[in-house]
């Protein structure tokens, strides 16, 4: 019988791949067979991500690149399908986090602006290039396209102090929609996840500050707070011709705390 998660052939570009979120569903991927392509900024993760997931057997590359900067990704996208020949699935994790550190009417123009340029032009940046490749590829009969962005929680419920961030991540979730239907002609899907409490470097500080663990555990009925495995799954089933019908979606990945 077929499996229906075998990427076997497939080749999946992963921003933000080399640590965190992004590295758990990199791992995922390259144990269901996919070729990776990790894209960050530092080297020294990059490498480590290198190590760590051709331990699968898995055909793997790094670049280092900065989403914000249009025409980096660009020169990553095309060195990337040098290497490969093909990418079947984009996945948009590259991200930065607000920290709650300064109030709404504190904020800087420069920190708001900041905030847009990775969390959402990159996204732009990084989809393009993807979409415009997958297009071509479809129109030259091989109908086959996945758009995975991580958005987040904070993109349906109110963040004091991280406005800037849930507004990046609220307008990502309306651009998987408007792609959706736009790309579906060709065989792409574009879908969304949204994160709840996960542990990484992101979070880091938050999870060590006793009073918000105190507040938040009660309040996610798993009683514990998400781990970069957890997105191995869904990361699988995106990529795979398994989710070919399904599109458009924002799936929350958040042990229930939105239904508590």
């Amino acid at each position: 019988m077929t499996n229906i998660f075998d990427l076997s052939g497939r080749v999946a570009v992963i921003t933000g791949g080399n640590s965190g979120i992004g590295l758990g569903m990199a791992e995922a991927l390259a144990q269901a067979g996919a070729g990776l392509s990790i894209w960050g900024r530092n080297a020294e993760k990059n490498a480590a991500a290198k190590t760590q997931l051709a331990a699968t057997g898995a055909k793997v590359e790094t670049r280092q690149v900065d989403v914000a900067d249009r025409n980096a990704v660009q020169s990553a996208f095309a060195k990337t399908l040098q290497a490969f020949g093909r990418v079947d699935a984009c996945f948009a994790n590259a991200g930065i986090g607000g920290g709650g550190r300064r109030s709404f009417v504190e904020r800087g123009e420069e920190e708001w602006r900041r905030m847009f340029s990775v969390n959402l032009d990159g996204v732009f940046h990084v989809f393009q290039a993807a979409a415009k490749h997958m297009q071509e590829r479809a129109e030259a009969g091989d109908r086959y396209g996945r758009l995975v962005a991580t958005s987040s929680l904070a993109s349906l419920f109110g963040t004091a102090r991280n406005e800037h961030y849930a507004a990046t991540k609220a307008a990502l979730n309306s651009l998987i929609r408007a792609l959706a239907v736009e790309l579906a002609r060709y065989g792409i899907t574009a879908n969304a996840i949204l994160p709840g409490w996960i542990k990484s470097d992101m979070t880091d500080n938050l999870f060590g500050n006793e009073k918000f663990v105190a507040n938040v555990m009660p309040r996610i009925p798993a009683r514990r707070f998400g781990e970069p495995a957890d997105f191995g799954g869904v990361a699988v089933y995106l990529a795979s011709g398994a989710s070919s019908y399904h599109t458009g979606d924002c799936l929350l990945i958040d042990g229930g705390f939105s239904k508590f």
